[in-house]
């Protein structure tokens, strides 16, 4: 579900949507449809039940919508989703090597002195980017290789995939294999069974109808589904899943790769190909693995996400061979096997490499013979929660690089003796029951990475925790840590140090400045009072985050020795004042100080900050901001929310030639300088206002225009160069008094999407305002003093003018073909609304309180569709005549 809640996201003003099923997912995304047009990019698509459960029929958007479909595969584009198809041609060289420079160089066409060079490397790209490794070393083959090797496979013998030596289609596997036309060319099955995600269920199919059109009809259908589905199915093959003889396997004697997932097998596994060298079988049904299944090649065993209770079954008469089952095994993946409650003996499997046993929730303990597996280099036990201890004796991991633990919550201790575990680099012990780590620990000197959040009874850690001379990272995040040892400070190759949300940790030891290879310090929401001023030494340091330390109250002058440090978060502290010395930090990106609350100014050497491209001062104390700020060249980002305290910004603040976003809501702001038209990048100012509605002042303001606090509002503007910003997408002004004229400029604010100025006391808009093309939303609502609204462009998607109670007329709205959300609540002045009637796309439309121009609206009501509005609001206490529901039709449903 992870793209379609990406869609969900993306398309959706609240971030927070998520789905888990692919029901939810449909119900979601035809309510965002319904509503306004999207543009939806679906990259590389090669299954047309992908495409139908991501967007469906097209018949369901709204107008404007446009879907692009990438695919290689035609059959995808049916007729019923896809409008136009258009292919793709080959690029030329001259183009490839255009696109290649760009991507290189920045340019057009490469320097003279490098045009050979590429033309080089873009031959060598062209013929060797087809495979590559990518993370934890999986081989990643393009389609267009995985296509050519299929073909190869064809050839010859197109019409008889039992000839093929792979398998790779569901529907051919399944006939040669119920056909029994397999032969000996059969080297590689890959079959899967499993459910694909965004496959509905007829059940939740008509569950979703009925939630969509809740009529008799669908509530009939979605109850005999339920009634067959409980009473009837058990008479049926249905929901059995497939099943497959072993006899169908006989004859395939040079199979070597058998993925069966979620598939029954039936009969004796004596049959079974004994040149088998990789089964992945997840979803076994299966018990035990039949003890007659013993093929001596196999070396990859997958039995993920199966039932078994036991690996292998156990007779009387092969007890003496347990032992050599699967001799030559590498692999042994057991992830997600919820009913295995045991091990078996390991000890003859000397060639195992990797032991998965991740999430095997009955597992109490291992078998004693996985600490003599010499060969053993990767062990995954994460999750195993009824998992209480290891075996004593793990003397033979001598190879062992990777023990996971994590999750094993009733795990509480490690082996006493870990000094034969030299190889070990990773070692995850995260929310065990751990109280203390064995003296031992000290022996693993390889040991590169050791995590142990949320481990709730440690709090201490042995002083030999510095002879970890190859240890790089270290989490300690959310554990019962009380204090660090002084030999902390002897982990020369330390990288990273992790200790956020340890709440009894109040002090850090001096010898913390000796970690010469840090270069992360995290202490997020820990009790720390203070920093030491060794940590000035830390010289490598790129980030220090110090956020809801709510005990620490300063930095030490100490802070300008961090010359590489790149981030520094103090959000949320006691810190009342930032060091002079902070302006040291030339290399410092991002700098959050936002909740400081404490804070009541800058130093002016946070002006010699250049490279900060993000300052976050939210709900600071700060009254003003130092001059220098307009130094900081490439800040892009300038937060000043809630700053309540801070009445002016400086002039210098016009030097921000890189600033895009300004965001200063709810400060005491009132007016901004001349020189702030000289932002020429700014993308989005959002200086929003929260009015005292209701207060007596407010009530005496509004009715009384020669009170002085009324005039006071007339010098409120914006500066003449305001209208400069040519690049400005987003303006809030919400309540900020704006007064008298809004500026006949105002079009030049060319780029302009989205404008908010309710709350404002302006009289009225200039006309050119029809020439911001591409506008989408305009707020006006509780613009008590504007009188009338211009023309607008027809680029807009919604207007919001509820109370404005002095309107009287309104421009034709003709040209408003894409408008889909309009509010004129309580205009209780306006007569009519012209070209109302001609909004097709409107789908939100609210007027009530508009006695006045309803008898007029409602015959223009009349003329539009109305089947296309979501939500309508209009005068009076009943439904009017001419609202007519739409009447649904029944049909007698198909014969299966």
């Amino acid at each position: 579900m992870d793209l379609q809640n990406k869609i969900i996201c993306d398309l959706s003003a609240n971030e927070a949507e998520h789905v888990d099923e692919v029901s939810q997912y449909i119900i979601k995304f035809r309510k965002i449809i319904d509503e306004e047009p999207v543009l939806i990019v679906l990259d590389d698509v090669d299954d047309l039940r992908q495409l139908d459960a991501l967007a469906g029929k097209r018949n369901r958007f709204y107008d404007g919508t446009r879907i692009i479909i990438t695919t290689r595969n035609k059959e995808t584009l049916v007729e019923s989703i896809v409008n136009t198809t258009y292919e793709v041609k080959e690029l030329k060289s001259q183009e490839s090597l255009q696109l290649f420079s760009y991507h290189a160089f920045g340019k057009e066409k490469p320097a003279k002195e490098f045009a050979a060079l590429a033309e080089i490397v873009l031959t060598v790209l062209t013929g060797k980017c087809l495979i590559k490794v990518i993370e934890d070393n999986i081989l990643w083959m393009h389609d267009q290789l995985k296509d050519m090797g299929r073909q190869i496979v064809q050839q010859g013998n197109l019409g008889d995939p039992g000839q093929w030596s792979r398998l790779w289609d569901r529907d051919k596997i399944l006939t040669v294999m119920k056909n029994e036309k397999g032969t000996r060319n059969i080297q590689g099955i890959a079959l899967d069974i499993e459910e694909n995600e965004y496959e509905l269920s007829a059940e939740k199919r008509y569950w979703m109808n009925f939630k969509m059109k809740p009529t008799f009809t669908s509530a009939i259908t979605y109850l005999k589904e339920i009634i067959y589905k409980n009473f009837f199915q058990h008479l049926t093959d249905n929901g059995t899943g497939v099943i497959l003889h072993t006899n169908s396997f006989k004859p395939l004697v040079n199979l070597r790769l058998l993925q069966i997932n979620h598939v029954k097998l039936n009969g004796s596994f004596r049959v079974m190909p004994a040149e088998l060298k990789w089964l992945q079988w997840r979803g076994c049904s299966l018990k035990t693995l039949p003890s007659e299944f013993s093929s001596q090649h196999i070396a990859v065993l997958d039995l993920s996400k199966s039932k078994i209770t036991k690996v292998w079954g156990w007779r009387w008469w092969n007890w003496f061979s347990e032992n050599k089952i699967m001799g030559r095994l590498l692999v042994m993946n057991l992830c997600d096997c919820f009913h295995l409650t045991e091990i078996p003996d390991l000890s003859g499997h000397r060639f195992l490499e990797k032991l998965i046993l991740v999430n095997c929730r009955k597992l109490v303990k291992i078998h004693k013979s996985i600490g003599d597996l010499k060969t053993l280099r990767y062990l995954n036990l994460k999750d195993c929660s009824n998992l209480v201890e290891l075996p004593s004796d793990v003397s033979g991991l001598k190879n062992l690089e990777n023990l996971i633990l994590s999750g094993c919550s009733k795990l509480k201790g490690l082996p006493e003796d870990m000094r034969s575990m030299k190889s070990l680099k990773e070692l995850l012990i995260d929310e065990t029951e751990i109280v203390k780590l064995p003296d031992s620990i000290f022996r693993l000197t390889k040991l590169e990475r050791f995590s142990l959040v949320k481990c709730r009874s440690l709090k201490r850690l042995p002083d030999c925790i510095g002879k970890l001379s190859s240890l790089k990272e270290l989490s300690l995040d959310s554990s019962a840590l009380e204090e660090l040892p002084h030999s902390i400070g002897s982990l020369a190759e330390l990288e990273k140090l992790n200790l956020m949300r340890c709440k009894s940790l109040t002090a850090i030891p001096d010898s913390i400045g000796n970690l010469k290879s840090l270069e992360e310090l995290l202490f997020d929401s820990s009790s720390i009072k203070e920093l030491p001023a060794s940590v000035g030494s830390l010289f490598r340091l790129k980030y220090l985050s110090l956020g809801y330390c709510r005990s620490l109250s300063k930095l030490p002058d100490s802070i300008e020795g961090l010359a590489s440090l790149v981030k520094l978060c103090l959000q949320e502290t006691l810190i009342a004042e930032v060091p002079v010395q902070i302006g040291t930090l030339n290399l410092v990106e991002k700098l959050e100080m936002g909740n400081c609350q404490l804070l009541k100014y800058l130093p002016q050497s946070i002006g010699k900050m250049l490279s900060i491209t993000t300052l976050v001062l939210d709900e600071a104390r700060i009254t003003e901001l130092p001059e220098s700020i307009g130094m900081l060249e490439r800040l892009i980002v300038l937060k000043l929310n809630k700053c309540k305290q801070l009445h002016r910004l400086p002039s210098s603040i016009g030097n921000l030639k890189s600033l895009q976003y300004l965001l200063m809501a709810e400060t005491s702001v009132t007016d901004l300088p001349d020189e702030f038209g000289m932002l020429s990048s700014l993308i989005v100012l959002k200086m929003r206002k929260e009015p005292h509605t209701g207060s007596h002042q407010d009530t005496v303001e509004h009715s009384d225009p020669t009170n002085s606090n009324a005039q006071e509002r007339q010098l409120i503007v914006l500066p003449r160069s305001f209208s400069n910003l040519a690049s400005l997408k987003i303006f809030d002004a919400h309540a900020w008094k704006l007064s008298g004229m809004i500026s006949d400029e105002f079009e030049k604010l060319s780029s302009l999407e989205v404008l908010n100025l309710s709350r404002n006391t302006f009289c009225s808009l200039p006309s050119s305002l029809r020439g911001l093309s591409l506008l989408k939303n305009l707020a006006l609502s509780h613009c008590r003093e504007l009188k009338s609204l211009p023309p607008f462009p027809s680029s807009l998607l919604e207007l919001d003018v509820a109370h404005c109670s002095a309107l009287e007329s309104i421009s034709d709205l003709s040209n408003l073909e894409s408008l889909h959300y309009l509010n004129l609540t309580n205009c209780t002045k306006i007569m009519d609304i012209p070209g109302l009637q001609c909004l097709k796309s409107l789908r939100r439309l609210y007027l009530s309180g508009c006695n006045a121009s309803f008898p007029v609206v409602k015959r223009r009501l009349a003329k539009v569709a109305l089947k296309y509005l979501r939500e309508l609001s209009v005068p009076g206490s009943e439904i009017p005549n001419w609202f007519v529901q739409e009447i649904p039709l029944f049909c007698k449903p198909q014969k299966p």
